[in-house]
């Protein structure tokens, strides 16, 4: 069976931030297979960003792997610039790197809550930047989308849903959610789309505790009224969704990709 995004994207020029593993690695696979050029980023683990690089060009796609801390602009900075000075522009940008550091909130560090908030918030601010400058740069080009450039914001259902013992990681996420929009409220006139993604409960490296026992897992499926604990290419089918021109008129919006567990499960029966 064909892939029903193939060639979707053809022509475009994608970043994905935090793409060696997990989700990003899988929305790196799902622009790719929809036919645009990814570019991976990575801040660690270089052998696992060249090895995505290699399976999407094995499968006839164009990817290449770009080290830098979306926390440190001029990071930033160098890897927009090689992107661009090797493929032109860029037309999709996700911002998917984040990170989380754990604490009760009393015993929590003001390196804790700034290393979160460097890399969640300040680093989707630095990749969003210069991404929209190249996009009201270059304008719209018709024959490749709709709009001058799309930036997807990876945020959480812990934007709307509160977390205790990981304030900052929550607060970040918040954070995320009014960045998104404000910038979304600021730039569509000049045909920027800007748009969240939420996701729930997903099958990745970073939360395995919650889900690689029978015990675990039996305990998070009672957050998700869908019955089913998420997996890295669902994330990826909605970010070329609100990639494509399918999702023109969307901008401003988080999409939550949770099974329900945003619909606060335990009012099901204890309303």
């Amino acid at each position: 069976m064909s892939d029903p995004n193939a060639g979707l994207l053809t022509g475009q020029r994608a970043l994905v931030t935090g793409a060696n593993s997990g989700i990003g690695a899988a929305v790196a696979r799902g622009l790719a297979m929809a036919g645009a050029k990814v570019a991976i980023n990575y801040v660690v683990d270089e052998p696992a960003a060249k090895k995505l690089v290699n399976e999407i060009e094995k499968s006839a796609g164009e990817a290449m792997a770009i080290h830098a801390d979306v926390s440190r602009e001029s990071d930033v900075q160098q890897m927009f610039e090689r992107m661009i000075e090797t493929w032109g522009s860029i037309d999709i940008l996700v911002n998917n790197a984040g990170i989380q550091r754990d604490a009760p909130f009393l015993d929590m560090t003001l390196s804790q809550w700034n290393k979160v908030m460097e890399v969640n918030l300040t680093g989707q601010f630095l990749c969003t930047r210069e991404a929209t400058r190249e996009f009201v740069r270059r304008g719209v080009v018709p024959e490749l989308s709709c709009a001058a450039g799309k930036v997807i914001c990876m945020s959480s259902v812990h934007e709307v849903i509160p977390w205790a013992g990981h304030v900052n990681y929550a607060a970040s996420k918040g954070g995320v959610m009014m960045f998104m929009q404000s910038v979304a409220q600021e730039l569509a006139h000049i045909k920027v789309r800007v748009n969240g993604i939420a996701p729930g409960a997903i099958r990745t490296p970073i939360n395995r505790v919650a889900w690689e026992t029978p015990e675990a897992e039996a305990s998070l499926l009672k957050l998700i009224p869908y019955a089913r604990i998420g997996d890295p290419a669902d994330i990826a089918k909605a970010v070329v969704w609100l990639a494509s021109d399918q999702s023109d008129y969307v901008t401003g919006t988080t999409l939550f990709v949770d099974g329900g567990m945003t619909l606060y499960p335990g009012f099901r029966e204890g309303g």
